[in-house]
């Protein structure tokens, strides 16, 4: 049975002569987490999920997602008229393969072109091609049946000064035109709110997780213009912005001033929506480039990394108050998933300067903990037994930082496998904490290191094993990375990832292990520069998950030597009985 909103929907379609609509969750800026006012799939479908598709035709709708949604997606999209569609299953087709055998040929299917990329479109285009199907981005159809749809937030924006940054707003300005400069370019548009928040030196609650600001910006040799609704403007952010010299805007005018451009502008095809870039004149030289800002703030001063490590021992001092409660409850037979979440977020937000999580709290029991990217519902709540393996990845954003830190902790009585699979896991994540490497080397090229020992045993995990981590912005962050896949990116000092290994056995447990570390500069030789990691996180493993005959001498002195400074860290703001729980974890291991 279809819902009153497909309907209303299908109708107008029908109305304006479109066969299709696909309605992606995303926003026109791209963005990981996105503001209630563009929560365009959801209204349609119902469904809740953070990734998905959904594509309608005047007769069938299907929504696509990945396996994480799949048991949500079936409940939630029950009775809607929308099939759910299980995407990275051999037997689910492409969007573009359905619309094809469904649409058959010489049909026309709308898009809302702010809720697309160049690229994603002209991809889109180019499979539709062959059918002679059509895309039409001159609608946006859910806005015209979407009564009362929330408003785009006006909070007041957060300015940050240079204790915090390292660096102004001018002198990034400063830096952002010589690349630009260099490369040819005169002018550049940003739409990634995390590259306008670094750049201006700006913060904002506009969306969960991530503390960016819904704006836009143009920068040109001799004008930096910030698009923003003028409500989040106070006295503090207009003197903030002025001593830098950039203007603000009306957060839609950057429409028309595209209109306007002339010379060069460099714009991002993998980012930057098809709105904007309709807005653009035919006579102007438009280049696909990504922003030099991306690299830029990937590449952390003294100033960032210092907070960084000042955010790690709020953070590790939040951890040890909540696994202190938890080991203290869990035997009570009174603590869920749920209700260790709500813990663990009250650990955090007793922290000074505690802004936000920086994303979803992952806490997996038992088999739940297989989920990678699980998310515990009413439904699934499952309580906590004084057994087995808890999975807990979480991270907060703090003015100075942000954390990402996932723990594997045995609850009680583990399986030898439970141990040998933990331990195999520690030792490739202490492989690639150690690592020494030439300048020059990307992340690809070490990812082995973490994966061999669980590859000795015929073990393998599908994802990847460490992504770039922001300063007070996204914990996922490029343009570097540590997994399988090819990425070109050269680590270099001052970047920051996480060294997040795993292993995942469907229907019994999950491990994974988490800290972030920051490259450093290792040693000059006769072959070069070399550079190595500093772990940054503050938090010890668990000693009951390891079984010790498999470490060598040397890992089992660098766990050692990691849990004293955990401890020498963490132990002026503990309790007396948090300090007791947390040496008698670092206590060496034999």
């Amino acid at each position: 049975m279809e819902t009153k909103t497909l309907i209303h929907l299908r109708e107008l379609m029908s109305a304006r002569q479109i066969d299709a609509l696909i309605i992606p969750g995303t926003d026109p800026h791209g963005s990981e987490y996105i503001a209630e006012h563009w929560q365009e799939r959801r209204f349609v479908s119902g469904f809740t999920g953070s990734a998905g598709t959904l594509a309608i035709t005047l007769d069938q709708a299907g929504l696509w997602t990945d396996s994480r949604y799949y048991l949500q997606g079936e409940e939630q999209l029950q009775g809607s008229g929308i099939t759910l569609m299980k995407d990275g299953m051999p037997e689910t087709p492409s969007i573009a393969e359905w619309l094809k055998s469904t649409l058959g040929k010489a049909k026309v299917v709308a898009v809302n072109p702010v809720m697309f990329n160049i690229n994603g479109l002209r991809q889109l285009e180019a499979k539709l091609l062959v059918n002679d199907i059509t895309i039409n981005t001159n609608y946006d159809l859910v806005n015209e049946i979407w009564i009362n749809r929330p408003e785009l937030p006006s909070n007041p924006i957060i300015c940050l000064d240079t204790v915090i940054t390292g660096k102004s707003c001018s002198e990034k300005l400063t830096d952002l035109r010589e690349a630009l400069n260099h490369n040819g370019c005169n002018s550049i548009l940003l739409t990634a709110l995390d590259d306008i928040a670094w750049l201006f030196n700006i913060r904002g609650n506009d969306i969960m997780y991530n503390p960016v600001v819904i704006s836009y910006a143009i920068i040109t040799d001799t004008k930096a213009i910030l698009y923003i609704d003028s409500r989040k403007i106070d006295e503090q952010a207009t003197q903030h912005l002025s001593e830098a010299m950039v203007e603000v805007r009306p957060y839609d005018q950057v429409f028309d001033d595209l209109k306007m451009v002339s010379g060069s502008i460099s714009i991002d095809f993998n980012k930057v929506n098809v709105a904007l870039y309709k807005s653009l004149p035919a006579d102007c030289i438009v280049v696909d480039m990504v922003s030099p800002i991306v690299l830029m703030k990937s590449i952390k001063n003294g100033t960032e990394l210092k907070g960084i490590r000042k955010a790690m021992v709020k953070d590790g001092v939040a951890l040890t108050r909540f696994l202190h409660w938890l080991m203290n409850e869990v035997p009570k037979g009174e603590v869920t998933e749920l209700s260790a979440m709500s813990k663990l977020y009250d650990c955090r937000a007793e922290q000074e300067e505690f802004f936000s999580e920086s994303f979803g709290t992952i806490a997996g029991y038992g088999a739940h903990g297989a989920i990678v990217h699980y998310g515990a519902t009413a439904e699934s709540n499952s309580p906590l037994k004084a057994e087995g393996l808890f999975l807990v990845d979480s991270g907060g954003q703090y003015y100075h930082g942000t954390t990402d830190i996932t723990r594997t902790v045995a609850l009680g009585a583990v399986t030898r496998q439970e141990k040998q699979d933990y331990t195999n896991v520690l030792k490739g994540h202490i492989a690639l904490a150690n690592a020494v490497f030439p300048m020059g080397t990307r992340g690809c090229q070490l990812d082995i290191l973490a994966r061999q020992f669980l590859w000795n045993n015929g073990l393998q995990y599908g994802h990847g094993t460490g992504h770039g981590i922001g300063h007070f912005l996204c914990v996922h962050e490029g343009p570097q990375s540590i997994r399988m896949d090819e990425n070109p990116t050269k680590l270099q000092p001052g970047m920051v990832l996480s060294n997040e290994p795993g292993l995942y056995r469907s229907g019994q447990y999950g491990i994974r292990i988490e800290n972030l570390i920051s490259v450093k500069t290792n040693c000059e030789t006769e072959f070069g520069d070399f550079l190595s990691f500093d772990t940054l996180t503050l938090f010890p493993y668990d000693r009951n998950a390891i079984a010790l005959e498999l470490l060598t001498n040397a890992e089992i002195e660098w766990i050692d030597r990691y849990h004293e400074e955990v401890y020498d860290l963490l132990k002026p703001y503990l309790s007396k009985e948090e300090k007791q729980w947390l040496d008698i974890q670092t206590q060496p291991l034999l």
